[in-house]
């Protein structure tokens, strides 16, 4: 590999990086796990090609691992400093490109994010997942069917979002469950809920990733959105959002997570204007519409 430099480097010095780089990449030849084999050596391939195209100083390098030990230490069980970090730099939406490929008319993927908690509570159709967060409320109908427009009964559709403050329930600290729930598809695929109508909010910035967020000139503030994950047998496992058509923030996503298919109309009806289930809703609510399409699972 070629590796560029803003300065001469000398042909005895170029001969002792990349023999570093071929002890490395050697001390790997007995790995007995192929793949992990794989993954090692071309790790050491690329990371010694960053390391030396850069000539990274050793403060830099001493700064990095401050970083990514700050890193560590802010991560506990809700909250997931090196997701942060992965979607700030892309890596998730590159990962998740790479394994939830084009299938024909497919709803697309996009980012898990570092909020979601298993073992929300579930419920039914027309249910209110809110659970008394704070925020406009939207009404939210569609379906599930397959790739071949045939209805997807009884899928899991786990849903999560953030309040109208831009926060999730975890972010409290106060044991509260809310604006996160379950439900299933009826016999005709189709699904009916309320929620929080979406507002933008800020990834947490008050951690390394933040600080690196800073220092580069880049916002922490993401699009607005709604999250789903949509789990049926026979069918690849779906993580995307729903995104609020409108937003001045589609272009500037910090996890670079808005794709044109997921932008969708949040229709703001006035209030006192009858609600599809006959909830009276004292003030203006939001209403949506997100059809979902399911991949096989081999695809």
């Amino acid at each position: 590999m070629t590796v560029s430099s803003p300065r001469d480097i000398s042909p005895e010095q170029v001969v002792r990086e990349e023999d570093l780089v071929a002890r490395v990449q050697a001390s790997f030849d007995s790995c007995q796990d192929p793949r992990l084999k794989e993954l090692m050596q071309t790790l050491v391939k690329h990371l010694h090609a960053f390391l030396r195209e850069v000539r990274l100083t050793e403060e830099e390098w001493s700064r990095a691992i401050e970083f990514l030990t700050a890193a560590g230490h802010i991560t506990d069980d809700k909250r997931q400093e090196f997701i942060l970090l992965s979607d700030t730099l892309g890596a998730s939406m590159q990962t998740i490109a790479i394994n939830n490929e084009a299938y024909g008319d497919a709803t697309e993927a996009t980012v898990f994010g570092p909020f979601f908690i298993e073992g929300s509570p579930r419920i039914e159709q027309g249910g209110d997942m809110s659970f008394g967060a704070a925020g406009e409320p939207c009404w939210v109908e569609g379906s599930v069917t397959d790739i071949d427009g045939n209805p997807v009964p009884g899928a899991k559709i786990e849903v999560w979002a953030a309040d109208e403050d831009g926060l999730y329930d975890v972010q409290y600290g106060d044991g509260r469950v809310s604006a996160r729930a379950h439900l299933f598809t009826d016999a005709d695929g189709t699904y009916r809920f309320w929620g929080v109508t979406p507002t933008p909010y800020a990834i947490p910035y008050d951690g390394p990733v933040g600080k690196m967020l800073e220092a580069t000139g880049r916002s922490p503030m993401r699009a607005s959105h709604l999250h789903f994950m949509v789990e049926a047998a026979g069918h690849r496992t779906l993580v995307t959002h729903i995104f609020v058509r409108g937003d001045e923030l589609l272009d500037s996503d910090s996890v670079f997570g808005v794709k044109e298919s997921l932008i969708k109309d949040f229709d703001r009806r006035s209030a006192g204007t009858p609600t599809p289930d006959g909830r009276v809703v004292d003030g203006t609510w939001t209403m949506v519409r997100f059809d979902i399409v399911l991949a096989p699972a081999d695809a």
